[in-house]
């Protein structure tokens, strides 16, 4: 049994070195697809005020959640603000900031379209025409991911992972 948990062990190393190396050829960020979206203890007329500015001074297409459109929901405030949220946190970064609308609004990994109301995710910003990053922004607005300690990093994995590979296989002799 130990063996196993040894082996088991050193997989799962050996997947975090690889998706932290994947993740430094991706520019320090492994991709997530994300969504921005009303939280369900948002009061009403507070995601009734931010849906109005974001469909208005904000400048999010909120076309699909009119009437007649593929999000429209008169009864349901939550799924039109989300839509609405969302458009423009794709459209203004892909930021926490763009993703506040006075704390009635916050990102998921859950996908929240339903029935043919579809909602763009922030990987789906990325391989089209507009550009973004996967991550929506949610490091240092200013860090250098430039990749100069990139070689560092891989070395560094490298002799961690060498070491224990060594010292789970010298265990068993």
């Amino acid at each position: 049994m130990a063996m196993y948990s040894s082996f088991a062990l050193l997989f799962s190393l050996i997947s975090a070195a690889v998706t932290l190396s994947r993740a430094a050829q991706n520019g320090g960020a492994v991709a997530v697809e994300l969504w921005c979206v009303a939280k369900n203890n948002a009061e009403d007329a507070a995601l009734q005020s931010a849906l109005d500015w974001a469909c208005g001074a904000g400048g999010a297409d909120c076309g699909p959640v009119q009437q007649g459109g593929p999000c429209y929901d008169a009864a349901d405030i939550q799924k039109t603000a989300s839509f609405a949220f969302n458009d423009y946190f794709l459209r203004h970064g892909m930021t926490e900031d763009s993703c506040n609308f006075d704390n009635t609004a916050a990102l998921t990994s859950l996908n929240p379209s339903h029935n043919n109301c579809k909602f763009p995710s922030s990987l789906t910003v990325r391989k089209g025409s507009s550009s973004g990053s996967s991550t929506a922004g949610l490091g240092p607005a200013s860090a250098d991911l430039s990749g100069s300690h990139s070689i560092a990093g891989r070395w560094g994995w490298s002799l961690i992972i060498f070491h224990l590979f060594f010292t789970v296989t010298l265990s068993f002799l």
